[in-house]
């Protein structure tokens, strides 16, 4: 499960590129009834998702002409410089050098080996998301790639994450749990390489971000309604939950998350 106890390693913010926010965030606040709070010009039209007044998720605008609709997942750092070195000296690619949010915080974007792209932050006033783990919020994050072995590898040198094994049928699944947070109930997200032929493994290696929501086919039929398509239809996985995979408006991927409750509960 996820925390706003962040730790290196941990996921702490995720947010959206857009090639209209404002339409974006129309589509996202009819979906998980979030509000968007623009920053204004002055911070690149960047704004803040807000679930009951705490920030759920951010959105800003695509970077570049090339860029496409796309979430990007953050994970926690107390040195973006350190982390910048380590993902180089892993093999991975800096597209964005660390740099400072005023006021906020320090960040840096980077690609794995597969091209897979994640970013680091290093807080400042700006400790992260508000609220994580709930209906409306970030619930999960899973890498899909050609090669757990090397995702492994990879971010185990960069963030010293540890992993485990998850049985879930079919599909050789990895379970990543943030080294501070080990020995707990500290997982937070997984990695896993779908065979060809299975929805979903037609992507480019990528982070998704699962939102938790309170009723997942009401989800799906609320993204399909205004505009998102359906890239893995709703399932059920026994003990973990009713999961779908869609494309908003602009084809950004994400993954909505009815969980299922622990035995007993």
């Amino acid at each position: 499960m996820l925390t706003t106890q962040y730790t290196p390693g941990s996921p702490i913010w995720v947010d959206l590129a857009s090639p209209d926010v404002d339409a974006s965030a129309a589509f996202y606040s009819t979906v998980f009834e979030w509000e968007f709070e623009s920053r204004g010009e002055a911070a690149g039209n960047y704004g803040m998702f807000r679930l009951g007044g705490r920030i759920a998720a951010a959105a800003g605008p695509c970077r570049g002409a090339d860029d496409t609709a796309a979430w990007t997942l953050y994970f926690h750092t107390t040195d973006v410089e350190a982390l910048t070195k380590a993902v180089e000296q892993a093999g991975g690619t800096v597209l964005h050098p660390p740099s400072d949010m005023p006021g906020a915080g320090r960040t840096a974007h980077y690609a794995d080996r597969a091209g897979a792209r994640f970013a680091a932050w290093q807080p400042g006033d700006t400790k992260g998301l508000e609220v994580v783990d709930s209906a409306g919020s970030l619930a999960w994050t899973e890498l899909l790639t050609a090669d757990t072995a090397a995702a492994t590898e990879f971010y185990g040198a960069v963030f010293a994450w540890q992993f485990g094994t998850a049985p879930v049928p079919g599909i050789d699944y990895t379970v990543i749990t943030p080294a501070a947070q080990a020995g707990g109930d500290g997982e937070s997200g997984g990695i896993v390489a779908l065979p060809p032929g299975v929805p979903g493994s037609d992507a480019a290696p990528q982070w998704y971000p699962y939102f938790e929501v309170a009723d997942c086919d009401t989800a799906v039929e609320r993204a399909v309604g205004n505009g998102a398509s359906v890239i893995v239809a709703a399932d059920d996985l026994p003990g973990v939950g009713r999961m779908a995979m869609l494309a908003d408006p602009f084809g950004a991927r994400f993954d909505v998350i009815k969980s299922a409750l622990p035995d007993g509960m």
